[in-house]
């Protein structure tokens, strides 16, 4: 897979089709403040490389650098659950944080660019305050990526 580095221009036009999926080219060059032309090459090329896999943007971590995904089972002290997670949200690198039953409190899903990176990272996510605790797993592979279509077909099949 082809790492695609992005610019603050890229990252702009992925927050606003985020935030508001449908909004054209044209739209997204006068809120973004440059020509039609530079947004429809840069869609253009975020969905050539792979970084955009669709509308919504479907955002490709590893193309863009992050070829490492993490999961750490993360205990905490009691009470803390809000400021460990808010601490966890200033950390870049954090995709997201499930509250948990069984063993540990957090269950957070991290990226990194190497091993070395995940290192820091997981110095950062040690030393937030009331974190106690951490257990990480590096994932292989995903033989099931986020989905939502199969609950999708069963709610219309349902109404049929």
């Amino acid at each position: 897979m082809e790492v695609t580095p992005i610019d603050s221009l890229d990252a702009r036009l992925l927050l606003l089709l985020t935030d508001e999926p449908r909004l054209g080219v044209l739209e997204c060059s006068r809120r973004l403040g440059v020509a039609r032309g530079t947004v429809q090459a840069r869609l253009d090329r975020l969905v050539r490389t792979g970084v955009l896999g669709g509308f919504p943007p479907e955002l490709s971590l590893e193309a863009m650098g992050y070829g490492l995904t993490a999961f750490a089972v993360v205990e905490i002290a009691q009470g803390f659950r809000g400021p460990v997670t808010e601490g966890l949200a200033s950390i870049d690198e954090v995709c997201e944080v499930h509250a948990t039953t069984g063993q540990g409190d957090l269950l957070v899903r991290m990226v990194a660019r190497s091993n070395e990176d995940l290192q820091r990272v997981i110095d950062e996510v040690v030393n937030v305050a009331g974190v106690q605790r951490m257990s990480t797993s590096i994932a292989l592979s995903t033989p099931i990526p986020l989905r939502s279509r199969p609950l999708l077909e069963r709610v219309a099949k349902a109404q049929d």
